[in-house]
């Protein structure tokens, strides 16, 4: 695989109301890519958002599931999940500006 470069990383911020509600806290949920690892998510969380100092990353990666669709059996890809706290002097990271 080639290597990723710090925009390839984070795919797409989580929208639920816990990743909502963590906001407050500093503490931001992204779908990032399966192979990156916490040093190459806090480099691009620093890089894509001015301001922003990293704390600490926590990952989960989450299994596919199995479905079904009549007599065919498949399953979703996986996924992975990364858990940005930022510190306290940094800038906040405005992704839901019109909320």
């Amino acid at each position: 695989m080639a290597t990723l470069e710090y925009y390839d990383i984070i795919l797409k911020p989580i929208q639920t109301e816990k990743a909502l509600q963590d906001i407050a806290e500093k503490r931001y949920a992204f779908y990032v890519h399966p192979e990156a690892n916490k040093f190459q998510i806090k480099t691009a969380v620093e890089r894509m958002f001015d301001g922003a100092k990293v704390a600490r990353v926590n990952t989960v990666n989450c299994r596919p599931k199995k479905k079904r669709r009549g007599m065919v059996y498949g399953q979703t890809a996986k996924r992975k999940k990364a858990y940005v706290t930022l510190t306290a002097d940094s800038k906040e990271i405005n992704l839901f500006t019109g909320l």
